[in-house]
């Protein structure tokens, strides 16, 4: 991971140039982002680290397509989504980009297996390809004996697997998880970043997942710390 865009090598997953975003204006106005600027190398799982009201759901919005910012442009899979429309950004978070909250977000009357496969309705996929996939994302979270419970009937671990598989059902290429262990006991949010790693390697994806538990940061591949909307220079930042 690099602390600038634009660098020598293959085409990162995400570019951010000097990313601002200010919310309201005058004396009352919050500086949310205060020049960010960093790259994500694609296949890794990259942590955003820190405290509750340092930037990081703001910048995992802009990132994803769900805000924009007050200056400087942010890149995802060599698109530049700071300047989609909101029909484009729509279609990029319908394939490019996926999202896992730590609310989980599951639909209470619908079971595992249709909650999965959401995605895959919107995107008109047919019955025969949508099933054989919701099989396969539930097996790779260790749930296929789970298809048919719904949520309440399954432990909260067991719902944030099952929301990821949702985020990774329709094959993106950018994962976004904001402190999806949140709500977890910490050797269950152990367990969820540790299969966060185990899909990125083999969904071949990117994964930029924000948290502010430090006993997680091991599992990452690179880290990014930050603070009152800014990375501090060499702060939290691994090289790949």
């Amino acid at each position: 991971m690099t602390s600038e865009p634009g660098t020598a090598g293959p085409q990162p997953m995400v570019a951010a140039s000097e990313v601002t975003r200010t919310f309201g204006s005058g004396s009352t106005a919050v500086h949310a982002l205060r020049g960010v600027s960093f790259t994500l190398p694609r296949g890794q799982l990259v942590a955003l680290r820190g405290r509750s009201g340092s930037g990081k759901t703001t910048l995992l919005n802009i990132v994803g397509g769900l805000d924009r910012p007050t200056s400087g442009s942010v890149h995802v899979a060599g698109q530049q989504v700071s300047a989609m429309s909101e029909r484009e950004q729509m279609i990029l978070r319908r394939g490019t980009v996926a999202f896992i909250f730590q609310s989980f977000g599951l639909i209470p009357i619908l079971s595992a297996a249709e909650n999965v496969g959401i995605p895959l309705r919107i995107n008109g996929v047919s019955a025969r390809e949508r099933e054989e996939r919701v099989r396969l994302m539930l097996a790779v979270v260790g749930l296929a004996e789970h298809a048919l419970q719904r949520p309440a009937e399954l432990s909260g671990g067991q719902q944030q697997r099952v929301a990821i598989a949702r985020a990774l059902a329709a094959r993106p290429e950018l994962l976004i998880a904001d402190e999806p262990t949140g709500q977890l006991d910490s050797e269950t949010g152990r367990q969820i970043m540790r299969l966060l790693r185990t899909v990125v390697r083999s969904e071949g994806i990117t994964a930029l997942v924000a948290t502010h538990d430090s006993a997680l940061l091991d599992v990452a591949d690179g880290v990014l710390l930050l603070e009152d909307g800014m990375l501090p220079p060499a702060a939290g930042r691994n090289t790949a």
